[in-house]
């Protein structure tokens, strides 16, 4: 078994997920070894209080009541401190964890906002919440309590053991049967814990991205009448995750009714031999008493012990979800160009397009031998078919994904080029299709990109993007609440907030995708006039299919059976007479 684990390489990840969760509990060494040190008087006062126990039911026998009320003060005494003890343990556990799961969060986060876009699309956000959630709370409750459990346990069954070794020999031989029974027991449960409980977790993942999903879109799933639809789809997934538990829980009870009429069996022969000694007059009510507490103590701490390991397998799991989100590559920023580039962003700056290549997926291309430039000042608008790759486009500029082949630059006021990446997106500002508002007032909404926005700031972006007629009718203007997603906002006007809130950023680049797709001719119209007379050194970059946007722009690109092509003035015309 331990050899086929070492040539998978099995052992050795699970020493690296160990390594990776106890590197969270290094700082907290002193709490550690005062967590251990308690754990150990604990045992040894209610050990004190067994033998106490023994003693004053010899005296109450032996009819000795002048030492009846001091043992049974020392047996009470050490029996409150050591759940005392065990108190102040807990207590220490739920501070460190807590602290713990801060930590390993707040880096979890910081890694997957800074992580590579394309290597973590790989991931549902159902699966990113489950492992943010449930795993952190997983490996935290591991990263220190593994090893100080296993001293305090592994304390209690020989300090045990030797307690009953004093006073019987033979009580001892049968003590220790039960331990090789329940070592072979977990040795059979523990072959399938690890692969069960990695099914587990990747269903639940699943089930939180299904419910995710479902209840972003509930207004689609109910205009559409899909609510049976979704119901079956909800019922499918509960039947996988019943079958696999009812699957392991059938295993388990076989194995445990199996341990449990062993252990049954032991304990049964411990009691029979110690009512035979008692008779035989080798031992007293009091050993017998204590031999019989001692017995269920060790298979307590010997259960204990075994316990550790799947549970500590079940926390490895977790690490190892946990590493797959920490070992994602990290987006490279170079700060000293972003820096650069931030002191010159005043001259405004182009974007081009040479000879661009990209496919999401191996031998699906999605941009083939494509160019396209905007200039600084001038409104470009990419149209085609949804699915053909403005989308892609968008991520181009933003430097979120990097052509396979080819060019993406960046332009500045001297003609010098820069590949758009992560240091070059702080030059864009961005409004995606569909709604992007937060909970919180207007103003929180705005300064989320200039926090420290005036609000004649704020009320002047909001202006520009024809927002603010409505905004000031509001009880409380800028400061009036809204709800997740925009709640309380019709979409036209969660497209303008979020247009006000892109021209607030202040950025040289204005990336619009469908940003207007909700407001009518009119305003839209309205809007980019504003955008062209306020900020005319801006340069504009739009995705549309509205002629009203087409007829202001100074170039227009088709995105279509991948590739981009730049259509004259006709072929623009008459896009927007089709359209």
């Amino acid at each position: 078994m331990i050899i086929e684990k070492i040539k998978d390489g099995s052992i050795k990840e699970m020493w690296e997920e160990f390594k990776w969760m106890f590197s969270y509990g290094k700082k907290y060494k002193k709490e550690i070894v005062f967590y251990t040190f308690l754990g150990v008087f604990s045992t040894i006062m209610t050990l004190v209080s067994s033998v106490a126990s023994k003693e004053l039911i010899n005296i109450v026998t032996g009819k000795q009541e002048s030492r009846a009320l001091g043992m049974a003060v020392l047996m009470v005494s050490m029996s409150l401190f050591s759940l005392l003890f065990n108190q102040v343990m807990s207590r220490i556990t739920l501070k460190i964890n807590i602290r713990i799961q801060n930590e390993i969060q707040a880096d979890i986060f910081d890694k997957i906002i800074q992580v590579n876009w394309l290597d973590l699309s790989s991931f549902h956000s159902g699966d990113l919440l489950n492992r943010f959630g449930g795993d952190v709370g997983t490996v935290a409750s591991s990263a220190i309590g593994w090893v100080p459990n296993l001293i305090i346990n592994t304390f209690n069954f020989v300090a045990t053991l030797c307690l009953i070794l004093y006073y019987d020999p033979t009580m001892m031989v049968l003590t220790l049967v039960n331990a090789p029974i329940m070592l072979v027991s977990s040795k059979v449960l523990m072959s399938r814990m690890r692969e069960y409980n990695l099914k587990v977790k990747e269903m639940n993942s699943e089930m939180m991205s299904f419910q995710t999903e479902t209840f972003s879109n509930i207004d689609s799933i109910k205009s559409f009448g899909l609510v049976d639809l979704f119901s079956r789809k909800l019922k499918g997934f509960q039947e996988k995750y019943k079958v696999v538990n009812l699957d392991y829980n059938m295993f388990s009870i076989k194995t445990n009714t199996i341990l449990s009429l062993v252990g049954m069996v032991i304990q049964f022969s411990f009691f029979g031999w110690a009512v035979y000694r008692l008779w035989s007059g080798v031992i007293n009510y009091g050993e017998m008493t204590l031999f019989l507490q001692q017995s269920t103590r060790m298979s307590s701490a010997f259960s204990s012990l075994v316990g550790i390991i799947p549970s500590t397998i079940s926390s490895t799991i977790s690490a190892k979800r946990l590493i797959e989100i920490i070992s994602l590559p990290k987006e490279e920023t170079n700060i000293q160009r972003s820096d650069y580039l931030n002191q010159i962003k005043d001259h405004g700056f182009s974007i081009e397009l040479e000879n661009v290549y990209f496919s999401y997926v191996e031998n699906k291309q999605v941009l083939v031998s494509s160019s396209m430039e905007a200039k600084h000042g001038e409104i470009v608008a990419l149209v085609g078919p949804s699915g053909e790759g403005k989308t892609t486009m968008i991520r181009l500029f933003l430097g979120l994904i990097t052509p396979s082949m080819g060019h993406a630059c960046l332009v500045d006021y001297q003609n010098k080029k820069y590949t758009l990446d992560a240091s070059t997106r702080h030059l864009f500002a961005y409004v995606p299709q569909g709604n992007t508002i937060f909970s919180g007032t207007i103003a929180d909404n705005l300064r989320m990109v200039k926090e420290d926005a005036t609000d004649e700031e704020i009320i002047q972006a909001l202006k520009s993007a024809c927002a603010y007629e409505f905004v000031e009718r509001l009880d409380k203007g800028i400061y009036t609440e809204i709800g997740t997603r925009g709640k309380g906002l019709s979409e036209g006007q969660s497209q303008r907030i979020a247009i006000a809130r892109a021209i607030l950023r202040d950025a040289p680049i204005l990336l619009l995708d469908e940003a207007t797709s909700a407001l009518d001719v009119r305003t839209e119209r309205r809007v980019l006039n504003n955008i062209v007379k306020n900020h005319p050194h801006k340069t504009c970059i739009v995705t549309t299919h509205r002629p009203s946007v087409l007829n202001m722009c100074q170039r227009v690109y088709r995105v279509m059976d991948t590739h981009l092509t730049l259509l004259d003035e006709e072929e623009s015309a008459q896009m927007a007479m089709d359209f």
